[in-house]
């Protein structure tokens, strides 16, 4: 089956007859002839390789594989259509075609998305296998269907207005609704044939995340697993445009976006860790005085854990150490507490493995009001495929039992 995006043309006669159940009636709802939008389902149903109607004497009827594909060409539906709507609010007495979503081709999209994140015309026609004229013509055209500036020149480049924006954003999700419906479509064959795109942050990657994978891949050994690391700031973006399905990590409060829904798996504390046989690993009563004689190890400034941090020391009227060494590395965190006396502030989970071959070791700290939920972002109007809830399924258990020790 292939994995390119339908011509949008080509959904929309699809809805229509789906709705209707009558090509003559579709031709009436969406302004085309019966031949063409006999042809737009043709061409549907090779691209797809499935039968989405049969076509009776009482009517056209949609069989299971089209409506297992309706509910995700509905859902791409609405999303272009909300996106309609906000660039219409937002533009307000200077909106220009407000109705455009039902005039809109993939090539414009693809063209548009590509323009978003290669900030370069040469550069986007490469990305997408088009020629630069190509290209540089669907943008144009589709800044002339809404009749509103949708690019800018930046000194990085080719910007978006803020409608731009709006726009390539929704079309991220459609292009992945649309993908969502082909695995769905696979799925229904009984070919295991799932995707997932996982954004990890360092508080999940060493144990939470790895578990759940290993699980997820005895029961479904053939689901194709990409997991990103990053920033938090540059996961949450491509969480909000469609690159990822899921964000696993430290969860922020309240949320970050309106669109952003968070689900806590479990809250760990923070520990203060050293080597096994570090000098204070035997020191029952530890105080701040001992915490400031050591070299440490510590996060980014303004990231949650070096907030606790310096939260630590200014508690207690005592200023932070002077010998910091800033990293998020666990790798370079581990080799440095290995090799000397230093100390880090770290959840106790990210180093369950070190601590289980005796490498590190967490002082006698009572930190339990340092605990942070970890747990899972997704878009507020993400609907997994059947493969992708299974590793939430996988998630959620491997959640449960971490937050049971």
């Amino acid at each position: 089956m292939s994995l390119d995006i339908p011509n949008l043309r080509h959904l929309r006669a699809f809805r229509a007859v789906a709705h209707s159940r009558s090509i003559s009636e579709a031709s009436k709802r969406i302004f085309l002839s019966q031949p063409a939008i006999t042809q737009a389902i043709a061409k549907l149903e090779r691209v797809l390789d499935e039968r989405l109607f049969e076509r009776r004497s009482d009517g056209v009827f949609i069989t299971e594989a089209g409506s297992v594909f309706l509910r995700r060409v509905e859902r791409a539906g609405a999303l272009l259509a909300d996106a309609a709507r906000e660039i219409g609010r937002n533009l307000g007495k200077r909106a220009g075609n407000t109705r455009f979503d039902h005039l809109l081709t993939t090539t414009q999209l693809r063209a548009l998305t590509a323009v978003a994140e290669a900030q370069n015309f040469t550069l986007a026609a490469r990305a997408i296998g088009i020629s630069q004229p190509s290209l540089h013509r669907a943008a144009r055209d589709l800044e002339k269907l809404l009749d509103i500036p949708l690019f800018e020149k930046t000194s990085q480049g080719i910007g978006l207005t803020r409608a731009a924006k709006t726009l390539a954003q929704s079309a991220k999700l459609v292009f992945g609704e649309i993908r969502q419906g082909y695995e769905e479509l696979a799925a229904l064959r009984g070919i295991e044939r799932g995707t997932l795109v996982v954004g990890s942050m360092p508080l999940a990657r060493t144990y939470l995340l790895p578990s759940a994978i290993n699980d997820m891949s005895r029961s479904f050994p053939k689901t194709h697993i990409s997991v990103i690391d990053g920033p938090y700031d540059d996961l949450l973006h491509h969480l909000r445009y469609g690159d990822i399905d899921l964000l696993l990590g430290a969860l922020r409060f309240p949320p970050p976006t309106d669109d952003i829904v968070q689900e806590t798996l479990f809250s760990p504390p923070l520990a203060v860790v050293g080597r096994r046989n570090h000098p204070l690993a035997k020191k029952r009563r530890i105080t701040i005085a001992d915490l400031r004689a050591y070299p440490w190890v510590v996060p980014r400034p303004e990231t949650p854990t070096r907030r606790q941090f310096e939260q630590l020391f200014d508690d207690a009227g005592s200023q932070p150490p002077e010998q910091l060494i800033e990293s998020g590395s666990l790798i370079l965190i581990r080799g440095l507490l290995l090799e000397s006396d230093r100390l880090t502030l770290i959840s106790a989970h990210q180093v369950l493995h070190e601590q289980q071959m005796e490498l590190l070791a967490p002082l006698h700290m009572d930190l339990h009001h340092t605990r942070r939920p970890i747990g899972i972002a997704m878009r507020g109007n993400w609907q997994p495929t059947a493969t992708q809830e299974a590793f939430l399924r996988c998630l959620r258990q491997r959640g449960r039992l971490l937050a049971s020790q």
